[in-house]
């Protein structure tokens, strides 16, 4: 539907305002709910992503795409709310114990919700335990960690070690990320899959969850 289109494009613009406008005049045409989550916001941000992923995009754009996509979810959450609609999955994000670095923990949240998931963004310098307990109160799909400082990437075996502990472990996969990190280390302590950066980390999400 050209409304649908209209508010990807805009939200690929960055258009906050538009976006918002757009999302509310989609649904005062009782257009439905999922529909314009999927075909509008949705779209626009995988549109995002693969522009990010072939260096059309930058940072910033990505971060005015993700202020827009908000607007437009601000307006789309009580109705889903009222309407039972699931998120795709459950993501719980955080950057681990004594590492305050979270540009690209934040980058990954941005990328996975704009692909349909709902994120559990727990900040940084998360213990182990906060990231096991929130895990299993949430019901998670997968925990995302991420580590900026060789000194601060043990932690994420530690969470591992309790994810295996508490039986969560492949029930609930583990994802790595991190400048310092590599898929060679991912495998050395266990977690799932290394991803790079946030668009690597939807796919990698998606292919666990058996989503296309």
């Amino acid at each position: 539907m050209e409304i649908l289109k209209q508010l990807s494009e805009c939200l690929q613009k960055g258009d906050a305002g538009l976006v918002s406008d757009l999302t509310r005049q989609a649904i005062e045409a009782k257009l439905d709910t999922r529909r314009i989550l999927d075909e509008g916001l949705i779209a626009g941000m995988s549109v995002v992503g693969e522009k990010f992923k072939s260096h059309e995009f930058f940072l910033p754009d990505v971060l005015m795409a993700a202020k827009a996509m908000y607007a437009g979810m601000d307006l789309l959450k009580p109705l889903m709310i009222t309407e039972d609609i699931p998120a795709i999955g459950r993501i719980v994000i955080g950057t681990v114990q004594g590492d305050l670095h979270d540009i690209g923990k934040n980058l990954v949240g941005i990328m996975l919700s704009g692909a349909g998931f709902e994120v559990i963004d727990l900040g940084a310098s998360v213990s182990p335990e906060k990231f096991i307990d929130t895990a299993e109160k949430e019901k998670a799909d997968v925990i995302g960690m991420s580590a900026l400082l060789t000194t601060t990437m043990p932690v994420m075996k530690k969470v591992v070690e309790l994810a295996k502990e508490r039986r969560i472990y492949g029930k609930t996969k583990i994802i790595v990320g991190g400048a310092p990190l590599s898929a060679d280390y991912a495998k050395e302590i266990g977690a799932h899959a290394y991803c790079y950066d946030g668009v690597s980390a939807v796919e990698c999400v998606k292919k666990f969850l058996g989503i296309n």
